[in-house]
């Protein structure tokens, strides 16, 4: 299974609330008629006083392969959410990478 995470920062005309109303109920739906996703998991930040966080949301889209992950970007569907991203998100403070992971506990 391959991974992708995004990592980014909200828009900084955007409250919290409004940035992760946005991404949960209408980015997500976008998001998730990507074809070929098998998981798709949005991690929200929590504010803890005197640590500010480097982002403000990781998005973690699984796949079964590298390959379905490279048709995967080249979709319609991928097309449509990468455009909405402008809605909500910083494109100064992204960040993503590929991974497979590997279970210790």
């Amino acid at each position: 299974m391959i991974k992708l995470v995004y990592c980014f920062g909200k828009r900084p005309d955007l409250t919290d609330n409004e940035f992760f109303h946005y991404w949960k109920y209408v980015h997500a739906p976008i998001g998730a008629k990507i074809p070929g996703l098998r998981r798709l998991v949005q991690s929200h930040t929590l504010r803890v006083p005197g640590r500010p966080a480097d982002f403000d949301g990781m998005a973690e889209l699984w796949f079964d392969s590298l390959e379905m992950l490279t048709a995967a970007r080249q979709s319609p569907e991928w097309a449509a959410a990468s455009v909405d991203e402008a809605n909500f998100i910083d494109p100064h403070r992204t960040a993503y990478f590929i991974t497979e992971e590997h279970e210790i506990l």
